[in-house]
């Protein structure tokens, strides 16, 4: 269907973003958010809440690829994975294309999110239409993670796949919640967390990783790159509970024994993520165990 429509995404009052869209999908609001899909004439169909975009057929690979693989190549043996967020299914669909892993507990607030990615965007959704080694739960990751402590049971990865700290995902961002992330890890364990853009969200970053290097015994930032994010450059933070080290212990002969086919990540790509550019590292001084 032909259309007129574009829609545009802007970040504070100085930078926006254009996408021509060819037809609206789907649009709910909840009592979290507004969730849209909409298909573009340039990046296929893209999944927006509250007007911000989330994620894009074209482009998704790179964000999914990065927050899943780099931890879960690092991990000596990652069996048991949470995923924080994510609703569109993306993070979740790498993280189980491991072998290792045994079990995928993954934790979103909006059901509206999966549902409507499981019906217009399958491409990172299907694994939520059931697979056996995921279990989803539609509810509150932070309530999560605050009851599960005091179970017997340990997470070897936890993965925070968040929008900005605005809305429903502001309490993912605080201290008491990353406290109790640290009692749900295995020692060995790993958070890797949405880390907000270094061009424009330099503060966050530094608030971010300030929080982690309180709870955490190492704290790490590593960057990709993508097309519909602000600024194109953005970043995951990756803490460690014990003395892990995402690229001393990267276990660079487990990628290729795994047979896996990657789109965007790759051993190289893996180790260099972890070099900053100069102002983020004069920015993070102190904060971060980067080379």
């Amino acid at each position: 269907m032909y259309s007129n429509l574009w829609i545009e995404e802007r970040y504070k009052d100085f930078y926006a973003m254009r996408y021509k869209v060819e037809n609206v999908l789907y649009s709910k609001k909840t009592e979290f958010q507004t969730v849209d899909v909409v298909e573009t004439k340039g990046h296929g169909k893209m999944l927006l809440n509250d007007g911000l975009v989330m994620v894009t057929e074209r482009d998704e690979i790179a964000y999914h690829d990065m927050i899943a693989h780099v931890p879960l190549f690092v991990h000596p043996n990652p069996k048991n994975v949470l995923v924080i967020g994510g609703g569109d299914g993306g993070t979740a669909r790498e993280v189980l294309r491991h072998s290792s892993v045994e079990k995928c507990t993954m934790v979103e607030i909006d059901g509206a999110v999966c549902e409507a990615c499981m019906e217009f965007i399958p491409q990172t959704a299907e694994v939520l239409k059931g697979h056996p080694k995921l279990d989803l739960i539609i509810g509150d990751g932070v309530k999560f993670v605050q009851e599960f402590q005091a179970t017997n049971e340990k997470f070897d990865v936890i993965i925070i796949d968040s929008t900005d700290p605005i809305g429903p995902a502001a309490p993912l961002f605080g201290p008491e919640f990353y406290t109790n992330v640290n009692k749900c890890l295995a020692d060995n364990g790993i958070v890797v967390s949405q880390g907000e853009s270094p061009w424009f969200e330099a503060e966050i970053q530094k608030s971010m990783l300030g929080v982690l290097n309180d709870i955490f015994k190492n704290t790490f930032i590593y960057n990709f790159s993508n097309l519909t994010y602000p600024g194109g450059l953005w970043s995951f933070t990756f803490a460690t509970k014990g003395d892990t080290h995402p690229i001393n212990d990267f276990r660079k002969e487990a990628v290729a024994a795994s047979g896996l086919e990657f789109s965007y990540y790759n051993e190289g790509l893996h180790q260099a993520a972890f070099y900053l550019p100069t102002f983020m590292k004069k920015n993070l001084e102190g904060l971060i165990q980067n080379p």
